[in-house]
């Protein structure tokens, strides 16, 4: 065999049976194998690849059983004569002029590459001091509960639930577990009919901004705000408006009054955490109703709030159906489960139903049916309140850490529950080149400047979350940043 195949050091983290299975495969189908003689045998393979014996045995036996080997009597193990030749073309030798192909800058109707995003590393796990904002503490997450969930999805009778394609309809389970149990948390009572399953906030705002925005809708955003949402709106050509905030939340006055939608995160706003209050709920949908702007309300990280009594979702009262309700389970449950819900009048769900079938037909039905047994079966409550008994105890590290190292930083109070503290640094420092010097020591932070929506943003914010790292870490964690925060402010 190739001694790339062989030679190549496995990774810590995954099943040592998998990764040499799937190199034998890759070797298959590659062409890469002689298909007239046997494999090595399962003794002297597991020597080459310094594992056990019992390990290469198993990898054979489950290619057998895979349609890849043929075992044969006394020879060992041949490659099945249906994998003879690799599915692969050959190309190579065919000669290529560069100069021909199109060019492709010159045809790009929209370029959503040129867009600012928020910059998350991909390693972040291997930062001591990780106060990343998105993520989940992965050994908290119920993995039995959830493979419990997978097995019934799996199982003869549960195939039938998911297997077929359901064009445009959503998983009924998961529609009625949403209506039944999620929805009537946040007060919000609603029919099948008015709910839409989506892949996420942002997908169930691009539907939005594809059915309704054009050059002549005014949408206002709060400022700062979700920057995603400020970049779907913009690649639809929306007349943005850039709404300032204060402790109560979005800035309700005449320039909204103009808009025909506004775009709202009440519950902990994007990013600093505001929760609105009550009474400026109230004034933002007296407004929406006389000047008829209809509201967006994205319930960003309300599952997880820790309050004892939070504000019920504005949705909860919407006599006038004139608001779009966005919800999701990625901060409560997982980011990379991408399972997000619309709630609004059903001739809208009807319509971003219609569009999100040319789209993509409908969220992974799998995913849905375990999510919903995940949610039916009680796990998801009972998670729930774990998650929120471990962010209450980080919230209240975290706090003390903050007042105690870096006291003038805190932008607010920490009443509404948020899972992120939003800081103000002196004037004259790059909270970017900060991250920097952070990162090189094993603290990572989110500079703030990405989530100002105008052109000139101001450098000296930040946001630290805690939803990642380990309690105990928190306080010298937060002890370091003010360390080298102090090398920055002696410059």
């Amino acid at each position: 065999m190739n001694d790339h195949y062989l030679n190549t050091p496995f990774a810590d983290d995954r099943p040592l049976q998998q990764q040499i299975q799937e190199r034998l495969v890759d070797a298959i189908l590659g062409g890469h194998l002689p298909v007239d003689t046997p494999l090595p045998s399962s003794r002297k393979l597991a020597a080459q690849m310094k594992v056990s014996r019992n390990t290469i045995v198993l990898v054979y036996e489950r290619m057998v059983d895979a349609g890849y080997l043929l075992p044969s009597k006394r020879r060992g193990y041949f490659i099945a004569p249906a994998f003879h030749n690799p599915d692969m073309i050959d190309i190579r030798d065919k000669p290529s002029n560069g100069d021909d192909s199109p060019e492709w800058p010159e045809r790009f109707r929209l370029q959503p590459s040129q867009y600012q995003t928020i910059v998350k590393p991909n390693q972040w796990q291997q930062y001591e001091y990780p106060f990343n904002y998105g993520q989940i503490q992965q050994e908290y997450f119920p993995i039995e509960h959830w493979r419990d969930c997978a097995r019934r999805t799996l199982s003869t009778t549960g195939l039938t639930d998911w297997l077929h394609d359901r064009i445009d309809i959503d998983d009924p389970m998961l529609v009625e577990q949403l209506r039944t149990r999620l929805l009537p948390k946040r007060g919000i009572y609603a029919e099948p009919e008015e709910i839409l399953v989506t892949i996420g906030t942002q997908n169930s705002l691009y539907l939005l901004a594809n059915l309704l925005f054009d050059g002549n809708t005014r949408v206002a955003l709060e400022n700062p705000g979700f920057r995603d949402a400020h970049s779907i709106f913009q690649s639809f050509n929306a007349d943005l408006v850039l709404q300032s905030l204060d402790q109560e939340g979005i800035v309700v006055d005449d320039q909204l009054a103009s808009c025909n939608y506004i775009y709202v995160t009440p519950s902990h706003q994007v990013p600093t955490g505001v929760e609105m209050s009550r009474s400026r709920r109230i004034e933002l949908m007296d407004l929406a109703r006389r000047s008829n702007a209809v509201l967006i309300e994205d319930d960003y990280d309300a599952e997880i709030n820790m309050q004892d009594n939070p504000i019920p979702a504005m949705k909860s009262n919407d006599p006038d159906n004139r608001i779009i309700y966005l919800g999701s389970l990625s901060k409560s449950m997982s980011p990379g489960l991408r399972i997000g819900f619309m709630v609004a009048d059903e001739q809208l769900i009807a319509e971003a139903r219609a569009l999100r079938r040319l789209m993509y037909r409908h969220p992974a039905s799998n995913n849905q049916r375990q999510t919903a047994y995940f949610l039916s079966l009680g796990y998801y409550d009972s998670y729930l309140r774990k998650l929120r008994t471990l962010y209450f105890n980080k919230l209240v590290r975290m706090e003390a850490a903050l007042k105690e190292h870096l006291p003038d930083l805190m932008t607010r109070d920490v009443r509404s529950g948020a899972s992120s503290f939003w800081l103000r640094v002196a004037e004259g420092i790059d909270t970017e080149q900060l991250s920097w010097a952070t990162a090189r020591e094993g603290v990572l932070i989110e500079p703030g400047a990405v989530h100002f929506l105008n052109t000139s943003p101001p450098r000296n914010y930040l946001r630290l979350g805690f939803s990642t790292i380990p309690t105990h870490k928190i306080e010298p964690g937060i002890a370091k940043l003010k360390t080298i925060l102090d090398r920055f402010t002696d410059l």
